[in-house]
This record gives C-alpha cells, sequence and structure tokens, in this order.
C-alpha cells in the first residue's frame, strides 16, 4: 500500500509541509509505505496544450512527469495534495503537476481505459491560508476534486486552516495532531484490512503485471496487490498491453520493478509465482503458491486473450476464497 504526497510550497519547512509529513506518519502507523513528490524540485513544465494526450494518451513534453510522476500517481493508493493559498488556488508548481495529469484524463474519457486501481485510490486535501477569508479555501477545494477525477481517485476530504503564516504555525495549531489522527483513520479505514499478496515473474512485463493489475481492479478491496520480477525488463510486454487494453484496463504509466524494492516496502502474507521455473525465493512468513503459466514470449495475440481471461478467473478465485477463509494466508511449510 502506497501513499504518496505531493508537496506543492516551494518554502522548506513550511506549514503545508509540516500538515503532509505529519498525515504521512499517521499512515506509516497503520503500515502504509509513503512517498513524497517536492513539487519545485521536479523538472515540470507547464501544460503547451499540444492536444497529443486527447488523440494518443500521451504528453510529448518530456520531463520529470513521464519518468517519476505519472508511475507513482498510478501506484498510489492514496494522494494528499498539500499547498498553500496562493490567489485563491494552488501553488503554480503543484498548479503545473495538475494541468499535466489531461494526460490521465485524456486515457480515461477519450480512450475510455480504466486505471487498475481506480476503484480503491483516495485523495485528499491539506492546506493552509493567511487570511480568513469564508471562500478562502474553494478554489483549492474545486482544483482538488478535479484533479482526484482525474487519476481516477475519489475524494475524500480535506483539512485547511486559515490565518497560518509564520513559520511553525502550523505546529503550534492547538486541535491540528487531533484533526490528523482523526482524518488519517477514516481515510485509511477501508485499505487497512485487505491481505498483501505479490504477484512474482522472473521479467515482470507480463503475467505477474496482469495478475497485479487485475486483482487491482477487480478485488482492491480485499487484497492489496503488488508485482515484482526477478530478473525485470526495461518495459511492459506490448502484446499484454494491448490485450489488456481491449479489455479496458490501463497498462500505461506502469513499470517492471525488481524483487528487492518490493521487499522493501513491506512483508506479504501470500506469493503467487507465475510459473514453476521460478525457484529458490525466500520471503519468510509468506505462503507460496504457483500459478504454472506459459512463456508470454512465445504466444500469439489470440494466446494472450486466452492467458489474460484465465489469470483472471484465478484472481477472482483466489479473493472469493481470501474472503471466505478457503485460502489460509498463513505461511506455507
Amino acid at each position: 500500500m502506497l501513499v504518496l504526497g505531493l508537496q506543492g510550497s516551494p518554502r522548506k519547512k513550511g506549514n503545508s509541509e509540516f500538515l503532509l509529513n505529519a498525515f504521512l506518519h499517521q499512515t506509516e502507523i497503520f503500515g502504509a509505505k509513503t512517498r513524497t513528490i517536492v513539487v519545485d524540485q521536479q523538472d515540470i513544465r507547464p501544460c503547451k496544450e499540444y492536444t497529443l494526450c486527447e488523440k494518443k494518451g500521451v504528453c510529448p513534453i518530456k520531463d520529470d512527469m513521464d519518468e517519476h510522476v505519472y508511475p507513482l500517481l498510478r501506484q498510489a493508493d492514496l494522494v494528499l495534495i498539500a499547498s498553500p493559498v496562493f490567489f485563491y488556488g494552488v501553488t503554480a508548481q503543484l498548479k503545473a503537476l495538475i494541468d499535466r495529469c489531461q494526460t490521465l484524463w485524456a486515457r480515461k474519457y477519450r480512450l475510455k481505459l480504466k486505471d487498475p486501481g481506480s476503484r480503491i485510490r483516495r485523495g485528499f486535501l491539506l492546506a493552509v491560508g493567511a487570511s480568513g477569508g469564508k471562500r478562502l479555501f474553494d478554489g483549492l477545494e474545486l482544483t482538488a476534486k478535479i484533479f482526484c477525477d482525474a487519476i481516477s481517485a475519489q475524494y475524500m476530504g480535506s483539512l485547511t486552516y486559515s490565518h497560518i503564516e509564520g513559520r511553525g504555525d502550523m505546529a503550534h495549531h492547538p486541535t491540528v495532531n487531533a484533526d490528523i489522527t482523526q482524518a488519517a483513520a477514516k481515510v485509511m479505514a477501508p485499505l487497512n484490512d485487505r491481505k498483501r499478496v505479490l504477484f512474482v515473474g522472473r521479467r515482470h512485463n507480463c503475467r505477474s503485471q496482469m495478475a497485479t493489475a487485475l486483482t487491482r481492479f477487480e478485488a482492491g478491496s480485499r487484497l492489496d496487490a503488488d508485482g515484482a520480477g526477478t530478473d525485470p525488463a526495461s518495459e511492459l510486454n506490448p502484446l499484454m498491453v494491448n490485450v489488456m487494453g481491449e479489455r479496458g484496463i490501463d497498462m500505461g504509466f506502469i513499470l517492471p520493478q525488481p524483487l528487492t524494492k518490493v521487499q522493501s516496502s513491506g512483508q506479504p502474507e501470500m506469493v503467487v509465482l507465475m510459473d514453476r521455473n521460478l525457484t529458490g525465493l525466500d520471503i519468510p512468513g509468506a505462503q507460496c503458491i504457483h500459478w504454472d503459466l506459459p512463456d508470454p514470449t512465445v504466444l500469439s495475440l489470440a494466446e494472450m486473450r486466452k492467458m489474460s481471461k484465465d489469470i483472471e478467473k484465478r484472481v477472482k478465485r483466489l479473493a472469493q476464497k481470501v474472503s471466505t477463509g478457503g485460502v489460509s494466508m498463513a505461511p506455507s511449510i
């Protein structure tokens, strides 16, 4: 489970940074892995309205959005948006990132593709402002809601604080700690009780990716799915991407990742190996099962379609058995 923080303020150690860090810490208590994107430190150029995203679902501007931001947004279960009020809106740095998510909006609404995490992902706003106007946060709230829709996240609300300007003001606020504790508990509640399942392939660019995506999409409320490779490829299998796209599942901006990286983010309760040639894996405390699936490098288009349907059936059976107690999540002997 990944909680992603978007720090929109260019000020170091400011009040919105305090809010974000405190909220992230609270989610870590619930067992989440956290990442922060300090937007001011990224190479994110403003939208140039090339409109290629509307037609192809990709942005021609090459910067940290492609390499860093889009993949983390796709991976995240919860996205925290943190910003001070600048002229009744978010900061320019954060607004550039939000504008560039038109690419994700286009994939969803123009190309009719569904983000695998769309049924479980959530979004939440953290904001501070110096004045005390009644509508001080209206612009930020509206922007956050539309942004969450674009990244396929359910908007869960906000914590906003007025009359906050001096350095350290937020840290001395009388209710902030209780506010964050209560809000984090509410937002994290549906994410906490899921069983963590890790799908492992050799290249992690086809079978384990399909299994991870289909588990997140079909059973994300019950299973916290992740995937990894023992020898990960540099990109996804294009035939698999096309087949999943035919089924309306968006594999864009999803990257193969090494097993070592995934293991460092938490202990899975179940490990699913994509074929019986994967041996010698030692993940203490996890039950290990095999799905003996064909080698994707030799499959035709029709065979790839058949395998995707097979994996979907296996995912649904696994989720059903876990829900009814038919699969023990205790470690295998």
